[in-house]
């Protein structure tokens, strides 16, 4: 079996970006609520046949972890209750997915997070999604500003969200959304910012101490993370932080690496068991690369050209997923996969 641990659900039907544009338009004006639009099941088969499962099946893949649109989280718009409202209804859409696609896509959450905001809404939706809709992971935005103004998501105020991540037992993926600086792409420097950036406040920090069975997936290969993984332990060596290895316990990294010479720089440098095969299609990069004529997010061509066992493949590929995520694997072990 091959999971695919990072997808978005960026081929939503429009009535989903219509509300959320009726949101936006409607700030401030508290009686002025918009109502989400009636999207059918049919409308929802369609927006996944012709794209993520159509895509997913040609590249041999057979389960995706899915989530609402990463950008479209849109954590930087101050008001709790828009956010509340925006999270339910993004949330709610990919429970549906789920549920008609069963056998092939697991619902992963996004949280109403704003800047500086308070968690009780936050931690009530994860157990929302968690207790009650069967997700299976959630995403963390650990910059729901979008311009890094707030603190490290290992600072005391954000101990309550993973206390409750902790007893719930779901892996928080690390995912910014929309950037607000335009000095950082959102794409293309933002995204790999936050992958590089929290790998870093966990290195001098006691997390992990402090929540031991917490487990944290980077996306994004790891941003610079296995490039500079010589740096990482230099510098802990010179300031007596902990081996970067350490946080390995609890730390894992994803393939969406969209060339052949960094899949192998992961997959050299990250132990195998800590590698999550996934390639978030139909995500931020599309098209093919001219030279090879491979998609940029056909990330299993990669993987199966890195020289990996077949024992280190059938970790990427399978097993770890289903370690590391075990709602997932009860999930797929109740479908009889």
């Amino acid at each position: 079996m091959i999971i695919d641990t990072h997808g978005h659900y960026t081929t939503a039907p429009e009535e989903l970006q219509a509300f959320r544009d009726a949101q936006l338009a409607t700030l401030g004006q508290a009686s002025a609520t918009p109502t989400p639009a009636a999207i059918s099941d049919d409308r929802i088969r369609e927006s996944i046949e012709l794209n993520q499962l159509k895509v997913l099946r040609e590249r041999g893949g057979d389960v995706m972890l899915f989530s609402p649109k990463a950008s479209g989280m849109e954590h930087h718009v101050l008001d709790p209750a828009v956010a509340a409202a925006w999270a339910r209804v993004s949330n709610d859409l990919v429970h549906r997915v789920g549920e008609l696609f069963s056998e092939h896509f697991a619902p992963v959450a996004q949280l109403p997070q704003t800047p500086g905001g308070e968690l009780d809404g936050v931690i009530a939706e994860l157990r929302r999604t968690v207790s009650e809709l069967g997700f299976v992971g959630v995403n963390v935005n650990p910059d729901p500003s979008g311009t890094w103004a707030g603190k490290p998501l290992t600072d005391e105020s954000w101990f309550p969200l993973w206390e409750a991540i902790e007893e719930l037992d779901v892996p928080a993926m690390i995912h910014v959304s929309t950037a607000c600086n335009p000095n950082f792409h959102t794409l293309g420097a933002h995204y790999l910012n936050a992958d590089t950036s929290v790998f870093m406040q966990l290195l001098v920090s006691d997390l992990f101490v402090r929540f031991p069975r917490l487990r944290v997936v980077i996306p994004h290969g790891g941003g610079a993370v296995p490039y500079h993984w010589g740096r990482y332990r230099g510098l802990s060596m010179r300031y007596g932080w902990q081996e970067p290895a350490e946080l390995l316990r609890n730390v894992y990294f994803d393939t969406c690496v969209y060339q052949q010479a960094g899949t192998d720089l992961l997959t050299s440098v990250i132990p195998t068991e800590n590698v999550l095969f996934a390639s978030e299609m139909l995500g931020a990069v599309r098209g093919g690369d001219p030279e090879t004529g491979i998609a940029w997010d056909d990330t299993k061509q990669y993987v199966d050209r890195a020289g990996l066992s077949a024992a280190a493949l059938t970790a990427v590929y399978e097993t770890n997923a289903r370690r590391v995520y075990p709602a997932l694997d009860r999930r797929l072990t109740a479908r009889g996969l």
